[in-house]
Formats: structure tokens, C-alpha cells, sequence
């Protein structure tokens, strides 16, 4: 049976490889499922796209210092008058709280539940108590869910080792929009013009939030070895960066898919954590070989058509930089359409769309 509802809980919908790929798989085109989106914090960046499509969002505008135990109750709610096919949940908080809505609701026996892992090998040393207790708490409850998707084998594999003991496993990779991230040479100029960048100076474009697993130490690091390569350095935090003569610091911005033709490569500086690096995917679909650090399924991803390199090694990563840029042009072309393609043919928003949709019916069945 062809599932016609479907009922998201994520723990917020701001910038974010999660929030991204559940925009994109509610607001996709030509699907028979009706999507409805639950944030448990207030709505952020995402919601308005949600809402411009026709997709209900509603908040529970939680507070992390504050969580208030009322707002499962709220979620049940919701879910009985929705009688959603199945629920998905997103990031660990999203989990825990649909699993427990649904439980509370009433309709455990009819609606589908899923979870999913978006990350690998993290260091939860670097983050709070509160990320700690809930994935202890994931790992304890993974058999409760009819499945676990995961975006990454990588990612799969870490929570396995961190205890998870999931009924069913899928692996469906993020997917990305051809049709906005793809070469630009008009945007190229323009935006170098912008930022003062010479138009044969050699870019590299870092997409990263500002956090320990992306590691913005190594790639400064790598910087200091390159003093020639400009970087765009994008994500929210990123404004932050100490200076340097080559470093764009560009901060939190709604409009990547235009700045990263300005770039000659994308690259990731990761020491753990990716599970499926859209940074890496979004870049390569604008024509960017990428040099990344060999974590997650970055390996799997970039495939030969750019270069991976061993975590927090600053001086490998400069020099894999320098060999990419120091290609000949008809190299660098290769180079540049084999990513497009690698992207069209393996990791489109289309296969992922296709992904989830079969993994549902199945669910249903």
C-alpha cells in the first residue's frame, strides 16, 4: 500500500544538511504523498519554503534549556487528528520525540515508524551532556522503530558500534537539485568582482558551520601553506574566523548554490562526524572537484573524480589542494564534468526522492 501521509519531527528546521534534505524531500514535485513537517523548536530558515509549497509545518517552539514534557502531548495530538502512514523522525531529539508522540497517540499499531542517522563518528566529548543523553537514549530504544534510514553506510556502521540494534536498516543517500547547483560562469565573475578576487586567482570554497567535527583549525592550517588560494569560507559561525589575506569570511548565507561557481574546488576539512557531506555533493554538482577529508562516505561520494586525504593532516590537505590546482586546463575540465556527472547519476534529489518514497511503501505493505 502507497503511503499518502507522512509526518516529519525534527528538532528544527535552521540551516542544516537534515534540515535541508527533509525540505527537499517534502517540497519535491510530482509525488503522491502528503508531507507535514513538526519542528520541536521554533520554526527557522526552512519553514517558509515548507509553507510557500504547501507544506504544513507547525511548531512546538520548545526551549532547549526549558523542555516542557506537555509538548509530547501536543504531538500525539497532532498525530491522531492527521492519522498520519508514517512517521519520520530526524536528528536524535527528532527520534526520541516520535517515537514517543506516536506511542502516547494512540496509533502505534497503524502509522509506520522511522528514525534516522545523519552523522557517523562523533566526538560527543565536544558537545553537551543534553546530545550524550539522547543518543544513549537512541541507542537504547533502536529496536522500538520499523526502521532506521541512514544517510551514510559510514553512519550506519558507527551507530551499530555505539549499540543500536535497529528491525530494519536503509541507506539512502542525501540528494541534490541539479537544477540550481550547476556551473555558472556569468555568477563566477560576478562574484569574484564582488569580493575583490582576481578572475585566474586560484578558489577553494569551504561550506561548513562553525563546530569542532568540520574542523576549521585544519583548514586554516592548510591556508597558511597556500598563501596564494583565495578560500570562501560559508557557514553560520564562519564570520569568526581569525583573519587571514586569503580567507573570505562569508558567515551563514541562504545563497551557496550562487557563490560556489566563483570557486575552483570544494573542499572539506572534517575530522568526524559526516555521515553524507551535502557541502561535498553541492559543490561538485556546481562543477567543483572536491579534496576532502576521508570521513564518512566522502570516499564513496567523491569516487576518482577528486581527492581524499586523512583527517586533521593539514599538510596533506594543502598539498592535495595544490596538485588539483595545479592541473592543466584540459585536465581540470575532465575533472570538473566527471564531478557534475558522478553527482547526476548517483546522488540526485530525484534518486533520493525515489528512495524514501519506495522505503515508505515498503513500510506500508
Amino acid at each position: 500500500m502507497a503511503p499518502h501521509r507522512v509526518l516529519h519531527v525534527i528538532t528544527g528546521l535552521e540551516i542544516g544538511g537534515a534540515e535541508g534534505m527533509l525540505s527537499a524531500l517534502a517540497t519535491a514535485p510530482g509525488q503522491d504523498i502528503e508531507h507535514h513537517v513538526v519542528s520541536l523548536k521554533s520554526a527557522g530558515f526552512h519553514a517558509g519554503a515548507l509553507r510557500k509549497a504547501g507544506v504544513r509545518v507547525d511548531e512546538l517552539a520548545l526551549s532547549p534549556r526549558r523542555p516542557d514534557p506537555r509538548a509530547l502531548w501536543r504531538l500525539a495530538g497532532l498525530i491522531r487528528s492527521t492519522r498520519p502512514d508514517v512517521m519520520q523522525g530526524w536528528l536524535y531529539h527528532g527520534d526520541l520525540a516520535a517515537l514517543f508522540g506516536l506511542a502516547l497517540s494512540g496509533r502505534r499499531r497503524t502509522t509506520r515508524l522511522a528514525w534516522s542517522l545523519r552523522c557517523s563518528n562523533l566526538d560527543t566529548d565536544a558537545y553537551g551532556r543534553g546530545l550524550r543523553l539522547a543518543l544513549a537514549a537512541c541507542a537504547r530504544l533502536s529496536d522500538r522503530p520499523d526502521i532506521v534510514i541512514a544517510n551514510s553506510h559510514a553512519g550506519l556502521a558507527a551507530h551499530v558500534a555505539l549499540g543500536y540494534r535497529p528491525r530494519q536498516t536503509a541507506v539512502i543517500y542525501n540528494g541534490i537539485a541539479l537544477e540550481r547547483f550547476a556551473p555558472d560562469p556569468a555568477g563566477r565573475a560576478e562574484i569574484r568582482r564582488a569580493l575583490g578576487i582576481d578572475e585566474h586567482a586560484p578558489v577553494i570554497a569551504h561550506v561548513a558551520r562553525l563546530d569542532p567535527m568540520k574542523d576549521h583549525r585544519t583548514l586554516l592550517l592548510a591556508l597558511d601553506l597556500l598563501a596564494d588560494v583565495h578560500c570562501l569560507a560559508i557557514g553560520a559561525g564562519t564570520e569568526n574566523l581569525p583573519e587571514r589575506p586569503n580567507l573570505h569570511r562569508l558567515g551563514r548565507r541562504d545563497d551557496v548554490w550562487r557563490l560556489l561557481p566563483a570557486a575552483d574546488l570544494i573542499v572539506s576539512s572534517s575530522a568526524y562526524g559526516e555521515g553524507f557531506s551535502n557541502a561535498l555533493a553541492e559543490g561538485m554538482a556546481s562543477g567543483l572537484p572536491a579534496v576532502a577529508t576521508d570521513v564518512g562516505d566522502a570516499r564513496e561520494l567523491v569516487g576518482d573524480t577528486g581527492l581524499i586525504v586523512p583527517p586533521r593532516m593539514a599538510d596533506r590537505l594543502a598539498a592535495s589542494i595544490r596538485s588539483l590546482i595545479a592541473e592543466n586546463d584540459a585536465v581540470r575540465r575532465d575533472r570538473q564534468e566527471r564531478s557534475r556527472r558522478r553527482i547526476a547519476e548517483g546522488f540526485s534529489l530525484a534518486r533520493a526522492v525515489a528512495g524514501f518514497r519506495t522505503t515508505y511503501r515498503e513500510l506500508c505493505d
